[in-house]
């Protein structure tokens, strides 16, 4: 499930640096999505299992079986029991930083610079300017080498979050969102029902992605907008190559780097030059003052956007600030 939405940028000095981008100058079609992540994994896991997955919940991935240097399954461990998988080929999906593809050999090592640090409130009795619009939030101050959110989910309720970079931030993620929600009238009486923390690789994809017998997908292999620290997109196609790949290589009864490595070149042609870009460009924004960044607001509030893009909104901030002309010249 998710609903379509509006987006509103705020800066940070300045009361005037707001951007809203809404039905005025933007097509219909290129709104927002808030996607809701539990029903839509549910969705998945009951649509594998009705395909002829075998789903294990509670069980725990502790090791790689390996024999005569090729891997060929997985060890176990679950409230009732410890065992073995045996497979021809392993998927390694298991998040920031991935376990299995460090067992397998690769760096997942990511330095303060390279992961966002990310705490979210889902909030309840709070009062929403629109229940349409998605507000985001920019600042040195206020988060760090990345920004605050506001994701409405009904009349009362919004996830309320924020992502900083370890490297920039003096404290924790979630001490920049207490205080963040502590000067907001429309959020501070509201009662949080539900927290998560986790990490979001901001890095760029992994230099490889495959080896002998096993592949790496979505948040392991750092397929993250390194500007938004969005995900899913990406997530959803490269895991769909990686599911053809698979499929094909595990019919042929080769699952060697070298066949494996069509998912590589795949996912390169496809999203490799769109995520370095967006790399290069989070590297330049990092760069820019609290001042820089409203100024950055007040170019964007004159122009009428026919979508909804980073690109687009990018070229527009490079026009407006020589530094930032400079700095993304042949990139964007």
């Amino acid at each position: 499930g998710y609903s379509v939405f509006n987006w509103k940028f705020l800066m940070t000095s300045r009361a005037s640096c707001e951007v809203v981008l809404s039905q005025s100058g933007i097509q219909p079609h290129v709104k927002g999505n808030i996607l809701d992540r539990k029903v839509f994994d549910e969705d998945l896991a009951i649509r594998a299992v009705r395909a002829g997955a075998d789903i294990q919940v509670g069980t725990f991935v502790n090791g790689l079986i390996k024999d005569d240097g090729r891997i060929n399954g997985v060890t176990f461990s679950s409230r009732n029991d410890n065992g073995e998988v045996r497979a021809d080929l392993i998927i390694a999906a298991d998040g920031v930083m991935s376990r299995i593809a460090r067992w397998a050999g690769f760096d997942t090592v990511l330095g303060p610079e390279e992961i966002e640090s990310s705490t979210q409130f889902k909030m309840v009795d709070i009062d929403i300017e629109s229940p349409h619009t998605m507000e985001f939030y920019f600042g040195n101050k206020i988060a760090p080498g990345g920004y605050l959110w506001v994701f409405p989910k009904g009349q009362d309720v919004a996830n309320v979050g924020v992502g900083v970079l370890p490297g920039l931030a003096e404290r924790p993620s979630i001490e920049y969102l207490k205080d963040f929600i502590s000067t907001k009238p429309e959020l501070e009486d509201g009662r949080v029902v539900e927290v998560n923390f986790g990490g979001d690789p901001v890095s760029g994809p992994l230099e490889k992605t495959v080896a002998d017998d096993i592949m790496i997908v979505g948040d392991a292999a750092r397929f993250v907008n390194p500007m938004t620290g969005g995900g899913i997109n990406y997530a959803m196609r490269t895991g769909k190559i990686a599911g053809e790949v698979a499929a094909e290589a595990v019919s042929q009864t080769d699952t060697s780097e070298d066949n494996l490595i069509e998912y590589e070149n795949r996912w390169r042609e496809e999203l490799g030059e769109k995520l370095e870009r967006y790399r290069k460009g989070k590297d330049v924004l990092l760069d820019l003052s609290d001042d820089e960044l409203d100024d950055a607001a007040e170019a964007l509030q004159s122009v009428d956007f026919e979508e909804i893009s980073l690109t687009d909104m990018l070229k527009v901030l490079m026009k407006a600030n020589p530094k930032l002309m400079l700095k993304l010249r042949g990139v964007f």
